[in-house]
């Protein structure tokens, strides 16, 4: 088992500071009754005059459910970035601590690093995509603190090897933050469960892709009950707003919709390998594909000009002229393989 001193890890201000409580957080048992005089809220009765549940406890008890673990380890946050921003805040000392990204990856680890003050160490993925074991372990020092592993990773669209995070959870003496947003997608099992023996795991997920809730923002981070109480912490005391705790507490089963999306995207991918400007399908274990195609710049304009947006990943390193689609509706789908057809056709 794998176990950390947090106490070199975090912040000595964050060790130190008292965090908010509200009035509320200062009592326990049922609300039914009591006249609340304590905030400074209308006392006019909306429906949403009252500020919502700070603890969370309702939706925790709906996703502790849905994934199988314990309500104390278990951190909401207003998307995905706003937990990645509190972990940050808890580990990271402005210009003087520093993390490690894998590019091509999600772009936000290297915004909130510059956010925050913190030196962004990056280290390539290997040409299919994995973890460089070597070059990785050779960046960190003492004031490495974070680790930041995206899996399947965005934009490649690829599982990161069992084996790779299984070595750096092992080898890495930081925070390895695990980025799982597209994982509903895939057979794997989530690292929630294989991590719970590394107390320097970091789960991030998402209720915007998979579960189709892009629009309430909320993002959830699964750790260790110490460092689930860190995030607690600092998080502001009401990030998660009343509609979008209603909310999740409706989510309904998502078998379908995703057994729908690996089902199209195997049907567009058919259709892809047929098209002549297009080099290169990578393998997707997400809701996505990476392509390659002779120019990414010229496609992404020739699919914009037909109503059609994607994503033009040419600016990455590794991801030369690819462009990365969504996998839509059947509908959408098809629509987008008669653009590409008719392309392909006015090219020759």
């Amino acid at each position: 088992m794998k176990t950390v001193d947090l106490n070199k890890l975090v912040r000595n201000t964050i060790l130190k500071m008292k965090p908010y409580t509200s009035a509320r957080d200062e009592f326990n048992g049922a609300d039914k009754g009591m006249i609340f005089l304590d905030a400074n809220e209308s006392p006019f009765e909306n429906g949403w005059n009252r500020y919502p549940d700070s603890k969370q406890l309702t939706v925790k008890k709906k996703i502790g459910i849905i994934k199988d673990i314990s309500e104390n380890r278990i951190t909401l946050g207003n998307g995905s970035d706003e937990i990645l921003d509190l972990i940050f805040r808890v580990f990271c000392e402005p210009g003087k601590d520093n993390i490690i990204s894998l590019p091509p990856t999600y772009g936000m680890y290297s915004v909130l690093a510059d956010l925050n003050g913190i030196e962004n160490r990056e280290v390539l993925l290997t040409t299919d995509f994995q973890p460089d074991i070597t070059p990785i372990l050779e960046q960190v020092d003492k004031r490495t603190k974070l680790l930041f592993l995206c899996s399947p990773n965005n934009p490649t669209g690829n599982l990161l090897s069992e084996e790779s995070i299984r070595t750096l959870l092992d080898r890495f003496n930081g925070i390895v933050v695990l980025d799982e947003a597209y994982v509903d997608f895939t057979t794997q099992e989530s690292w929630i469960r294989k991590g719970i023996a590394f107390d320097n795991l970091i789960v991030i997920q998402t209720l915007s892709k998979a579960y189709g809730m892009a629009g309430i923002r909320l993002g959830m981070a699964f750790a260790s009950p110490e460092i689930t109480a860190l995030l607690h912490k600092i998080k502001p005391p009401y990030n998660i707003g009343t509609l979008q705790q209603e909310k999740v507490t409706l989510i309904n089963n998502i078998e379908k919709e995703i057994a729908l999306i690996q089902k199209e995207k195997k049907v567009l991918v058919k259709v892809l390998l047929q098209v002549n400007f297009i080099t290169k399908i990578y393998p997707s274990d997400a809701n996505f594909l990476l392509i390659r195609v002779d120019n990414a710049d010229k496609r992404y304009r020739q699919l914009l000009e037909n109503g059609i947006v994607v994503r033009n990943r040419n600016n990455y390193p590794l991801c030369d002229n690819c462009l990365r689609i969504t996998i839509g509706t059947p509908d959408e789908n098809r629509i987008l393989t008669q653009v590409i057809l008719k392309i392909q056709e006015t090219a020759l």
